[in-house]
This record gives C-alpha cells, sequence and structure tokens, in this order.
C-alpha cells in the first residue's frame, strides 16, 4: 500500500487519553494535530472543551485547511459503567464540543454471550450521539484482545444492530493487548458496513500500514507524529 504523510495523517486520531495528562499537553495535542494534518485528536471528557476551543478558535489558519475534529470516550477503558451513565458522558461530551464518541462495550456482557444488554447498550449511547450533534459517530470499542473469535463476531453483530458508525478494536489499556491486523480483518469482514478504527499499539508506520492494508479507515495513536516522520524519511 502507498500512502503520503499527509494521507496518512488524515487516517489519524491523535490520542492522549492518560490519567495524568495536564491542560498544558492538550494544548500540544491540539497544535500538533493542525501542524501534522491529523483527522482528529482524542482526549477524555475533562478536556474536550478545552480541546475545542484550541482547534476551533480562529488562528490565522488557512480558511480552507480542514480543522481536526474531537473525539471523547464513553465508559472508558473498562465498559463497566451502567448505560445512563455513559450516555451522561457522551451527552456532555457532546454538548462540551466533542463530534465523536468511542465507548467501550459492556465486555462482560458481551463475553457472557448476553446480546440484549450488549446491543441495548450501543443503541442507547448512539441514539443520544446522532440526536445531538450534526454528523455525530459512535465508534464501539470491544477490546479484541480479550475476546474469541466467535466472541468478536458477536459483538460485530451487536454493534451494527445497535447502530454504531465504528467497530474499534482496543483501548490501549488492556494488558491483553491492542490492535491486530487478524482482528481488524475479521471486524472488517463481519461488522459490514461498519467502518474500523484500529488502535493500542500501533507504533511505527509500517504497523500504522499495515492497520490500513486490512482495512480500517482510522487509526487511533499517541504515536501519531513519530509515525508520519518516520514515513516521511522514508519517502523524502
Amino acid at each position: 500500500m502507498t500512502i503520503t504523510p499527509s494521507e496518512l495523517a488524515r487516517r489519524i486520531e491523535h490520542t492522549l487519553l492518560k490519567s495524568e495528562t495536564t491542560s498544558e499537553q492538550i494544548d500540544a495535542l491540539c497544535d500538533q494535530a493542525w501542524q501534522y494534518g491529523f483527522g482528529s485528536v482524542c482526549v477524555n471528557p475533562v478536556y474536550v472543551r478545552r480541546a475545542a476551543a484550541r482547534l476551533y478558535a480562529s488562528r490565522g489558519r488557512d480558511a480552507d485547511a480542514a480543522r481536526p475534529n474531537v473525539v471523547s470516550v464513553a465508559g472508558f477503558p473498562l465498559g463497566a459503567s451502567t448505560t445512563r451513565t455513559k450516555v451522561d458522558e457522551a451527552r456532555r461530551a457532546l454538548d462540551d464540543g466533542a463530534g465523536e464518541i468511542d465507548m467501550v462495550v459492556a465486555l462482560g456482557a458481551l463475553i457472557a454471550g448476553d446480546v440484549a444488554t450488549v446491543r441495548k447498550d450501543i443503541e442507547e449511547v448512539a441514539r443520544v450521539v446522532h440526536e445531538v450533534a450534526a454528523g455525530g459517530i459512535l465508534k464501539v470499542i470491544l477490546e479484541t484482545a480479550t475476546l474469541t473469535t466467535d466472541q468478536i463476531v458477536l459483538g460485530c453483530r451487536c454493534c451494527v444492530e445497535g447502530e454504531a458508525d465504528f467497530v474499534k478494536t482496543s483501548t490501549g489499556f488492556h494488558p491483553a493487548g491492542g490492535a491486530t491486523v487478524k482482528h481488524v480483518r475479521l471486524i472488517c469482514r463481519c461488522a459490514s458496513p461498519l467502518r474500523v478504527k484500529a488502535s493500542g499499539g500501533i507504533r511505527t508506520a509500517a504497523g500504522a500500514q499495515a492497520m490500513l492494508e486490512a482495512g480500517a479507515a482510522r487509526l487511533g495513536t499517541s504515536s501519531g507524529v513519530a509515525i508520519v516522520e518516520e514515513l516521511r524519511r522514508s519517502t523524502s
């Protein structure tokens, strides 16, 4: 797969979700998103308003330049919040300026095969995302490294039936691991027509390109700057 650094950057959600993140680091994240042309930044709910203000304020940039979007999370990183809590987190983040929400699936229910609970959890968050934000997008994180193939297939089915927009592989926080090419391919087959976001452990240009070749439409990574710089060096 041949991809330019700018094309790759547009697929990246520049991510900073660590609990120790400071406001100054969020400012730097947003500035890097403008500098490198990343498609969006992904931040915890507490920083959505700050990120939106930083990105959306007039800063003398080209009026035709694509403005990075703000993505935030719900039920993150465990997925063990109540549906009501996830809905409230999503609504508040959207009200603060987010355009997309990445929610963690009800992981225990998914592993137990409780389809009704998993689907309803997704449906309720999808409803608020699509009602509150014009063009709002919901991505559902399956935490694929913890699941069997059958459980991933079941999770994809719940995402389709729950009217999500994307299936996302991982939070990047689980000790079991992050995205794999195998799982991205599996999700692409089972979750169509939903799109796929690969995240967790993507740190190199080769790794990023492998995920895109497997079918991922978006990449979530905290290593976006290093990845784009690496690709620039290899293509210069």
